[in-house]
């Protein structure tokens, strides 16, 4: 008589991906097996062991903080923005305000100075010195040919479509701050009118972080904007 040798059994092993797929599927699981989850230990940094409940609470925790600093970052933005359009509503009635080229120039030098805290600044426009006899704002205020040599540092700023802003070279520097060329650290440069038709503005600040590549460039655009509308009208 002769027996039949039974097949040894053999376990397949469930994947790490299966036991995903079937989490995700069932998130009710550890609900209808509360023993298992209260049994299950992770690893801890600690060198421990902590359980799943811990572990997950721990997760939640990390998230709630780090929402709550993005939510943080988002309200200093919301707060900096309100900020620079009250400054820029401020502007916008000083400009309103001005009846001629000369108290036009002197609010847009007021409003950069105190308004948004200029180190140095200077008002380029293109023309002849003869056009500008009547301006009187100091340093603050320059008249210049748009061909002259002197412009040359300025090229590519000026055949581009929006401010620039970050370090300025040497030569750039030296041209609008002259003798106060060596404290500014970085520099924000604004065009006036469509192709820098009417001239550009100058804001240096002594620190090298004020004005850099990556800031947003609307609130810049805005005041050149502005500036340039109320120039026109002389």
């Amino acid at each position: 008589m002769s027996t039949q040798r039974k097949p040894d059994y053999v376990a397949n092993e469930i994947s790490e991906d299966a036991i995903h797929d079937y989490l995700d599927v069932h998130p009710d699981f550890f609900e209808r097996h509360p023993s298992l989850l209260s049994s299950l230990h992770l690893p801890h940094a600690t060198g421990g062991a902590v359980s799943l409940v811990e572990r997950q609470v721990s997760v939640l925790r990390q998230k709630d903080l780090k929402l709550e600093r993005q939510l943080k970052d988002l309200i200093d933005v919301a707060r900096a923005n309100d900020v620079l359009a009250a400054k820029i509503h401020a502007l916008s009635l000083q400009l309103l305000a001005t009846t001629d080229l000369n108290s036009t120039v002197a609010a847009i030098e007021e409003a950069v100075r105190a308004g948004f805290a200029a180190d140095q600044s200077v008002l380029i426009l293109f023309g002849k010195e003869s056009e500008f006899e009547d301006v009187r704002v100091g340093r603050f205020f320059r008249v210049i040919q748009r061909d002259d040599d002197a412009l040359k540092p300025f090229a590519t700023f000026l055949g581009s479509k929006v401010p620039r802003c970050g370090r300025a070279r040497d030569s750039q520097l030296d041209f609008l701050f002259k003798a106060d060329a060596s404290e500014i650290g970085s520099v924000a440069l604004v065009q006036l009118g469509e192709n820098s038709d009417i001239g550009f503005l100058a804001i240096g600040s002594t620190s090298a972080d004020r004005f850099h590549p990556g800031m947003s460039m609307d609130f810049l655009s805005r005041v050149g904007d502005l500036v340039a509308a109320a120039l026109k009208r002389y």
